[in-house]
């Protein structure tokens, strides 16, 4: 399988990363109600039985429980996965030391020594200045408790400055990790997406599917009634899917082509813009191989561009 560097010259991972939000996740994915851990056991299995050894995690995903997970299971195989996981500046994160400090739990629950990539999961660090965080993140860079330092939901400007304060002890920023799909494109028109080309900074989208949108799964013709938080997002309402019908309709267009999915030719999309790498969230093995049936085949430039120009409505959404 191909692969991609992180950054300028970060580790080289899969084109497509598995994300684990919802890895342990009672507040928002109801871990244990459908799902539970003989599940995303087999997700992982079948990650890795299709190529895909690129995980993306949090403290914060289920307190703990999604870094415990892969933990678990890499001891279970000896292939090598590559994680990347993320650091909260909270309030009471006011030190050098406290960034130390979660990343020495971080690798406790991962049962690691070290990670391919450590990112700073939002950009307001209450009492820790950017400047001490991103010091503290080069630090372990030199320690080797880390390969690549990223941060995740940062604007243009917020990530020029980390990648100045980094440069200057030689560490390049390798990622953001910011909300990016065909309906969600405001990166490409608020700078973070050519800021993040001009210092080489790879892109981890989240959300490449737009919450299950993309999939075609949400149609006028179907009587699916979104449940969770989905059913009060306005975008799931009748009005919003009606809205959404023809990038639907082109997607599984182009689909039928390559005996493709809507949502396997989105996240091709993705894909396809160069140096974005989707996180795609599982909860099950048969997620993973269908998200898994967006690697192998490249779209055409027209279809590219087919997809860019029907869904410029949402470049400032």
């Amino acid at each position: 399988m191909e692969t991609i560097t992180l950054g300028q010259n970060g580790p080289a991972v899969t084109p497509l990363c598995i994300g684990t939000w919802a890895w342990g996740d009672k507040l928002f994915w109801n871990y244990g109600d459908r799902y539970g851990a003989a599940e995303l056991q087999a997700a992982f299995t079948a990650a890795l039985d299709v190529g895909i050894t690129f995980f993306d995690t949090a403290e914060v995903y289920g307190i703990g429980k999604s870094e415990e997970f892969l933990g678990q299971f890499m001891q279970q195989t000896p292939q090598k996965v590559q994680i990347a996981t993320k650091f909260g500046p909270l309030p009471w994160r006011f030190s050098a030391q406290s960034v130390s400090d979660a990343l020495t739990d971080s690798l406790k629950r991962l049962q690691l020594e070290r990670i391919e990539l450590y990112q700073v999961h939002w950009p307001f660090a209450f009492f820790l200045s950017q400047e001490a965080l991103m010091n503290a993140l080069a630090d372990e860079v030199q320690r080797g408790r880390i390969a690549a330092v990223g941060v995740s939901n940062y604007s243009a400007e917020q990530m020029r400055e980390a990648h100045q304060i980094l440069a200057k002890r030689g560490v390049p920023l390798a990622v953001n990790q910011v909300r990016y799909s065909l309906l969600n494109r405001q990166i490409e028109s608020n700078g973070i997406f050519p800021t993040a080309r001009d210092l080489g900074v790879t892109i981890l989208a989240y959300s490449p599917l737009a919450q299950g949108l993309l999939t075609g799964k949400y149609t006028g013709d179907k009587a699916t009634n979104p449940s969770g938080a989905r059913s009060i997002d306005s975008r799931f309402s009748q009005d919003g899917i009606q809205k959404i019908a023809p990038v639907i309709s082109l997607l599984q267009s182009i689909g039928e082509k390559y005996s493709r999915t809507p949502a396997q030719v989105a996240l091709n999309w993705l894909i396809a813009q160069g140096n974005v790498i989707p996180i795609a969230g599982v909860k099950t093995a048969e997620q993973v191989k269908q998200n898994a049936g967006a690697l192998g085949w490249k779209l055409t430039d027209d279809e590219v561009g087919e997809l860019e120009k029907i869904t410029r409505p949402w470049l400032n959404l």
